[in-house]
């Protein structure tokens, strides 16, 4: 796994570089003391892992995350528990207290590998399913798509989905009352989808256009949007500044 240590203290990026030399499957590609330098070392070197601290000068860890186009798998290292609930909400693998024990430690590397493991063996099953000509083939809003989720089976039109919502490898499918999950990974799922016709707002959701009621600007240069069915879902500062540039005149 390559691995990166994000951190403000050169002591604390230290330890744990050492604590990591133990895991042969490791490779430490770098270490940065703040989220700018981070960015440029992630989109050059593309790490599998990242171990992440939350309060850095500038900008935080959850900033750095917001401004990614493609996030790793995230260990949060920190030496505070008020984040943990917020960690969790954007995906992250783990959430470890300084000082780092080696027992928690483990266990989180031990996560990761598994959710590594799982994306890898999804990707090969998912592959013949389709030729690469279907696959990596545009999508409009008046294409018919056939969904399945478990014995459960629909073919729709893909303007009648209002919204796509990642869940790990998956991803959730809202249309009429339904939400059936499908195996397919968002990332992959935007590259098939027009922008001006379905956004993705943030790291978890891709919404269609036409859904959106109502748009008002939120905290931090983001923007909130409700759509028909009355959701309500924030665009990350990164998104609200692209969808700005897209929709205006």
């Amino acid at each position: 796994m390559r691995t990166l240590i994000i951190d403000d203290e050169r002591l604390a990026r230290k330890e744990l570089i050492k604590m990591l030399a133990a895991y042969s499957d490791l490779n430490i590609v770098g270490e940065c003391a703040n989220a700018t330098e981070a960015i440029e070392l992630i989109e050059s070197e593309q790490p599998d892992l990242i171990f992440l601290d939350i309060q850095m000068p500038g900008k935080s860890g959850f900033d750095l995350l917001e401004d990614l186009e493609s996030v790793p798998q995230v260990i949060f290292v920190t030496a505070y528990d008020d984040y943990a609930i917020k960690a969790f909400e954007v995906n992250a693998m783990d959430y470890i207290l300084k000082p780092v024990e080696e027992k928690r430690l483990s266990e989180a590397l031990d996560k990761v590998r598994k959710r590594l493991e799982s994306t890898k063996k999804a990707e090969a099953e998912a592959k013949p399913a389709a030729t690469a000509s279907e696959s990596d083939r545009m999508l409009s809003p008046q294409d018919q798509i056939f969904l399945k989720d478990g014995d459960k089976c629909w073919f729709v039109s893909l303007k009648d989905v209002r919204l796509f919502e990642s869940e790990g490898n998956y991803v959730r499918v809202y249309f009429d009352r339904f939400k059936p999950l499908i195996l397919k990974s968002l990332n992959n799922l935007e590259k098939r989808l027009d922008e001006r016709e379905f956004f993705r707002i943030n790291r978890k959701y891709i919404v269609n256009l036409a859904e959106i009621e109502h748009v008002e600007t939120w905290f931090n240069g983001g923007l909130k949007l409700r759509i028909k069915d009355g959701s309500e879902l924030e665009v990350s500062r990164r998104q609200a500044s692209k969808f700005k540039e897209l929709m205006s005149l």
